[in-house]
């Protein structure tokens, strides 16, 4: 247990390596994005993507690395005993997350849910998520994300 502390502590005070990084959040990231009824926004409906990676508070330290790796988001209780690193904010979640995934893929069948992310604030960045039609596609595209996939 106590080796296991020591290589926390090391992870949270060295620089991370782009490669652990994805392999982390294979694990342990989600990139979601819900879809609100919102009656003062253009099309009736705001949507917020996030990028989150949850941790037991006992690991807080990897959630807070994170933080100073990407240089955003916030590290906040997420229930109970769990702890998220999340990041709401969009222009940093186009300027620093997504180029960060775009150049190391993740590994796992999580790259999948990436690319729909990914192409939800692509039609964002295009200003869809003002038009009707443009909720019904990302609510489309968002629905097939984290679901239970075959393995």
């Amino acid at each position: 247990m106590e080796e296991s502390s020591e290589t926390l502590r090391s992870v949270s005070q060295s620089r991370l390596e782009a490669q652990w990084v994805v392999g982390f959040v294979d694990g342990e990231g989600c990139f979601y994005v819900g879809i609100n009824s919102h009656p003062e926004m253009k099309a009736g409906f705001q949507v917020l993507p996030e990028f989150t990676v949850v941790q037991h508070e006992r690991d807080v330290q990897l959630l807070h690395a994170l933080k100073q790796f990407f240089g955003c988001g916030v590290v906040r209780r997420n229930h109970g005993d769990r702890m998220a690193y999340r990041v709401r904010n969009i222009q940093h979640l186009r300027e620093r997350i997504i180029p960060f995934f775009e150049k190391h893929p993740l590994k796992s069948k999580k790259q999948v849910d990436f690319m729909k992310f990914r192409k939800i604030l692509l039609l964002m960045e295009r200003g869809e998520h003002l038009k009707p039609e443009g909720i019904e596609q990302i609510r489309e595209i968002a629905s097939k994300m984290n679901t239970q996939r075959e393995r």
